[in-house]
């Protein structure tokens, strides 16, 4: 069955959430890999992988290329759901023969209210998608997919779940099929070296943070990993394939979870002599860091989230305030940059607490920070924790018509207009610090690409500050 896997166009420097924790738009447009999309797209024959966002292809455009397919798989997010449901509608109307099955969180989390939703949706598969629709592109029924859930006779069905899969060396390799289908220059991530490209060395998170997303309904708290021979090999491959590439980020939910199997890795990477960047969490030790680094670890991307031990212990984060310190201060002795991830209106939050996040953010000094409003998806123990505490706004968009965070949470005390000038807030303590001025201005001053990459996203930021306050402003003269 000739199959199109599709990362859906939708809002303005949207990236769809198909390949990244966090799915909505960024402060400054970025493109993540549809990663998720691309193992399945390997293993079927006569597939395409449309990531339709950075390619700039329109919904028009398509709805005709889906014409030339039997079968389309489309990665959905909560953001962007009302729109991948419009489109998936206009792709029926314009073949009716056509099936298409939709994957992602919402649907794993909510399959009914999804297949309830339209009639243009034939069937959703929950969790991991890989070998559910090979099957089903092969001719299999979907009475016999494992993770499927379907309409029949009146009712919906649900398959049982398809256990997680552990031999992760069996899939292809997700950069074989970016090499075939898409270009590596349309992505962009303001703090990895572009072009740059993503794929996983594990999945799942034995970590239990109620916010995060992924490892709550597609990846699991159950970590498998590749072999690291496997690993080194697709990163040999890429390297290849790509003369003109300059980083590889392992997407891991957490890369350097096992100190045994990161340093294994990085034995098998060293020989290669090549830059890459991946996750991590702040139980890693200075060993295990001086490994990465001396393996080629340029980055880390880091989610510290609250300067609070108390929010910390309210998300379930294992970690504490002092072992962010204790980090930081190695990966600065080792020279390993580190970009930090904060959030603003996590549950216990208060105008103190946030105070509080913004000097630990200050001490901590990252390279490069992404301050996010909280939100809460559909499957999460942080969703159910807000709807039975009714933290929730009456407003429930998450995101304005251009894919940007709006607040849903307020707390006794602290509202929603209140969190947006946080988030407001933070940045201007945290960039307009004379050492990061002139750090800024350094790095600008001897790199012609890295000045214009500033320019560009400096302009971008500064018209999403205007939109926010706009919001701001409507919502206080309600």
């Amino acid at each position: 069955m000739k199959t199109l896997l599709l990362n859906p166009p939708s809002f303005p420097n949207f990236d769809g959430g198909a390949g990244s924790r966090w799915p909505a738009a960024r402060e400054i447009a970025s493109f993540w890999y549809p990663v998720w999309l691309a193992y399945p797209a390997g293993m079927i024959k006569e597939s395409r992988l449309l990531d339709a966002p950075p390619h700039g292809v329109t919904p028009e455009a398509t709805i005709d290329i889906a014409k030339e397919y039997d079968f389309v798989a489309l990665y959905t997010s909560t953001p962007g759901w009302k729109n991948d449901v419009r489109l998936a509608e206009l792709m029926k109307a314009a073949k009716p023969g056509l099936k298409i099955a939709f994957v992602g969180p919402p649907v794993t989390s909510q399959p009914d209210q999804a297949l309830n939703s339209s009639e243009a949706i034939d069937f959703v598969v929950r969790k991991e998608i890989d070998y559910a629709l090979k099957e089903f592109s092969e001719g299999k029924p979907l009475e016999e997919i494992q993770g499927a859930s379907f309409r029949k006779n009146g009712g919906i069905v649900h398959n049982a779940d398809r256990p997680p899969l552990h031999d992760l060396d069996s899939l292809p390799f997700a950069s074989e099929i970016y090499k075939r289908d898409l270009d590596i220059t349309k992505y962009n991530v303001p703090f990895l070296l572009n072009p740059y490209i993503s794929f996983y060395t594990s999945r799942g998170c034995p970590a239990l943070c109620t916010f995060c997303l992924w490892p709550q309904t597609i990846s699991g708290h159950a970590w498998r990993t590749r072999s690291p021979e496997n690993v080194a090999t697709e990163v040999k491959r890429a390297w290849e394939m790509f003369p003109n590439l300059e980083e590889i980020f392992f997407d891991d939910d957490t890369f350097a979870w096992a100190k045994n199997r990161t340093i294994a890795v990085c034995e098998k990477l060293k020989p290669l002599k090549t830059t890459w960047s991946c996750t991590s969490r702040v139980h890693t030790d200075y060993e295990t860091l001086k490994a990465m680094k001396e393996a080629g670890c340029r980055l880390l991307i880091v989610g510290f989230e609250s300067g609070d031990p108390q929010i910390l212990k309210n998300i379930k984060k294992g970690a504490t305030v002092e072992q962010g310190r204790e980090f930081m201060k190695n990966c600065k002795k080792l020279g390993i940059v580190v970009h930090g991830d904060f959030i603003i209106g996590l549950p216990g939050e208060t105008s103190e607490t946030i105070k509080t996040t913004v000097k630990f953010a200050e001490e901590l000094d990252c390279e490069t920070i992404q301050v996010s409003i909280a939100h809460s998806y559909p499957g999460t123990e942080l969703d159910d924790y807000l709807k039975k505490n009714n933290f929730f706004t009456q407003i429930e968009d998450m995101t304005d018509e251009m894919g940007h965070q709006l607040p849903t949470i307020h707390y006794p005390g602290l509202t929603r207009e209140e969190i947006v000038q946080a988030v407001e807030h933070f940045y201007d303590r945290y960039y307009f610090r004379p050492r990061i001025i002139f750090r800024i201005v350094r790095k600008a001053a001897f790199n012609g690409h890295e000045r214009r990459r500033l320019y560009k996203e400096a302009k971008e930021f500064l018209q999403l500050r205007a939109k926010r306050k706009d919001f701001v402003a409507a919502q206080a003269s309600r």
